[in-house]
């Protein structure tokens, strides 16, 4: 059985907001941490373990965790949670977390797993692999393909976008943005929120592995952990540059 089906098996328990009787959570992380029980970031932790709603909308704005029903952003929650502990955390601890995926505290991914539990850290690593390796791996096919054209007198007039979807799925970027609008019961649609791409890619990831040979897929999962890698990279020079106090690099 392979992670991705264990994990959606065991999320699939996963009640929706209307079945059950909503805790909230944010107010319970908030009472937890201005009680000072334990560092804030165990307490997010927690909460996040505990946490059952795949989506919900919150002042507007629509929050989609689990992506095509198996696949966790555990960080859109934490940001989520994180807007219940302003005046209560560093802000700056909490920027860290948010936009560098930088914990306040040390930990190891075991760690991360116990305190998450198995099915939301399997649910994690679908998430990894299937939303930001997948983007990684197109901005590398995209890096390839903006070199070559140096090279050329003239390019063949294909979008950028096209030629990256014909490199790594065989088709071009709208054919399989409708395949995926069909599948989904949806309309075609260029306008895609937040939640709606990265079920795209998801998606991509999905029919990568379905119709593309072994020694392929590999190949280009190799390809996007190298420029996930190298994006890694490249913030943390920003991040060696920049002027203490200022937040800006030099």
């Amino acid at each position: 059985m392979t992670t991705q089906t264990r994990a959606k098996q065991e999320i699939a328990r996963w009640p929706s907001g209307s079945e059950v009787e909503r805790t909230d959570w944010g107010q319970e992380l908030r009472r937890t941490v201005a009680r000072a029980e334990g560092h804030w970031f165990a307490a997010l932790l927690g909460v996040i373990a505990a946490w059952q709603q795949p989506e919900e909308t919150v002042h507007g704005r629509s929050y989609r965790y689990l992506i095509g029903g198996e696949a966790f952003d555990w960080l859109l929650l934490a940001e989520r949670l994180c807007a219940e502990l302003d005046g209560l955390v560093p802000r700056e601890e909490i920027e860290a977390l948010l936009f560098e995926s930088r914990p306040p505290l040390p930990i190891v991914e075991e760690e991360f797993r116990r305190l998450i539990g198995p099915a939301k850290y399997r649910a994690h690593l679908n998430f990894f692999y299937g939303v930001l390796v997948e983007a990684a791996l197109q901005m590398a096919v995209e890096e390839e393909i903006q070199k070559e054209r140096l090279c050329q007198v003239w390019n063949n007039g294909q979008r950028t976008d096209d030629e990256v979807c014909q490199r790594v799925y065989g088709l071009t970027h709208l054919e399989l943005l409708q395949r995926f609008c069909q599948e989904r019961g949806t309309a075609p649609t260029d306008e895609l929120s937040l939640g709606e791409y990265n079920e795209f890619i998801y998606w991509l990831f999905k029919h990568r592995l379905r119709f593309c040979e072994p020694v392929r897929v590999a190949s280009d999962t190799r390809k996007g952990l190298a420029m996930l890698a190298g994006l890694e990279s490249a913030r943390q020079r920003r991040l060696a540059q920049k002027r203490p106090g200022d937040g800006w690099p030099r």
